[in-house]
């Protein structure tokens, strides 16, 4: 019986061991902002851990360096990378393995069809879009962006 039960709990201990750990991003965002909650969730089924702080995200967008130019209706923080506006969570996953010197990645604006800005309202609609990976430019002065993905 012993035996048994051991054997049980052998096998058991793999499948617990084997959960990759959920990744922490901190999101600052509008509390009335419901695509930002879709997004959120986006990011949760996706192998995220979300904190949300209901305080907006202009002045957090600012503390980070971002150009309000660049700016979307919440900013998020993930390792040492920020995160602007309706960013796949694929793409997360490819900045964090990849690590580019940068300071993260940005959809600017609300482009329809990205995740957060797709659910039943927009009846299937998905326009293009880009993710942008910003860097810092010399002097720290001002940033620059590069197309990371293209969704069209």
């Amino acid at each position: 019986m012993v035996g048994i039960a051991a054997s049980i709990a052998l096998t058991a201990i793999p499948a617990l061991t084997s959960t990759p750990a959920k990744i922490a991003v901190e999101v600052w965002k509008d509390p009335n902002c419901g695509c930002c909650g879709d997004w959120i969730k986006h990011m949760e089924d996706n192998g995220f851990a979300v904190t949300a702080h209901d305080s907006g995200n202009t002045a957090m967008r600012a503390k980070l360096g971002l150009p309000a130019r660049l700016g979307s209706c919440h900013t998020a923080l993930v390792g040492s990378y920020l995160l602007e506006g309706h960013v796949p969570a694929s793409d997360v996953h490819k900045l964090l393995k990849q690590k580019p010197k940068a300071l993260g990645l940005t959809v600017p604006g609300m482009p329809v069809g990205s995740p957060g800005m797709d659910g039943p309202d927009y009846g299937g609609r998905k326009d293009p879009y880009e993710v942008l990976l910003v860097t810092r430019n010399l002097m720290n002065s001002d940033v620059s962006t590069s197309v990371f993905t293209s969704y069209r």
